[in-house]
């Protein structure tokens, strides 16, 4: 994070300092895809969308997708909580949820993933990005050190756990996951630059999130949902 600037900051100044930078670029440009290949004369919405710069994006393009955030408020946002959400049950064909459940504590993020399965309708999908505690990096450091590197602070990501438990969570809600994309693998030298010179190591992080993104070795993983038992 630069200094002096909050988390929303970040994705309106697009820091190219921050350390997951690239990976942050990756990521959005893989979700966008998503969005442009699946959501056309879908209804979408986006839980956790902070400000609601892809909400925007999108309904400027015509999309029909609204953002839910418990700090933000706008035309395109409205105020909510993931744990308790305002909607009919199967109201949404796609629900985003990027990089929200890891901010919650632990007992509230089985309620969450319970949320965007009663509000999916049968046959709709969610799109999941989560933070893996256990990446290669992180598994090599507690043999060492005895401690995780995590995607962010403790007090930030209250609810980071090895990825291997959030898919356990997932599945105890009722949703199976259909497609799983690691992105950032922790390689060692790679992980290294990209600590130290964030907006240097495109090409880095290309070769590597093609050749070695093994999901169970990233740091960060993006998961396509169903409800279970739905079969069209």
């Amino acid at each position: 994070m630069i200094k002096g600037y909050g988390e929303d900051d970040f994705h309106k100044l697009r820091a190219r300092n921050r350390m997951y930078y690239p990976v942050y670029l990756e990521k959005m440009a893989f979700v966008r895809k998503f969005l442009q290949a699946n959501a056309v004369g879908k209804k979408a919405v986006d839980i956790g969308c902070g400000e609601g710069l892809l909400v925007e994006e999108f309904r400027k393009k015509g999309f029909d997708i609204t953002g839910v955030d418990k700090t933000h408020c706008s035309e395109s946002v409205e105020r909510g909580n993931i744990t308790g959400l305002r909607f009919e049950d199967s109201a949404y064909d796609i629900v985003l949820c990027l990089d929200v459940v890891e901010h919650l504590p632990f007992w509230k993020q089985r309620k969450a993933f319970g949320e965007i399965r009663r509000i999916l309708k049968p046959g709709g999908v969610a799109l999941v990005t989560l933070p893996n505690l256990a990446h290669l990096a992180s598994r090599v450091s507690l043999l060492l050190t005895g401690k995780f590197i995590r995607a962010s602070t403790i007090e930030r990501h209250v609810g980071g756990r090895p990825i291997s438990e959030f898919l356990k969570l997932i599945e105890d809600a009722g949703l199976v996951v259909v497609k799983r994309k690691g992105f950032f693998p922790t390689l060692p030298v790679i992980s290294l630059f990209t600590y130290l010179f964030p907006s240097r190591v495109f090409p880095l992080h290309w070769v590597e999130n093609r050749l070695f993104a093994y999901p169970n070795w990233c740091i960060f993983n993006i998961l396509l949902l169903k409800r279970r038992g739905v079969s069209k």
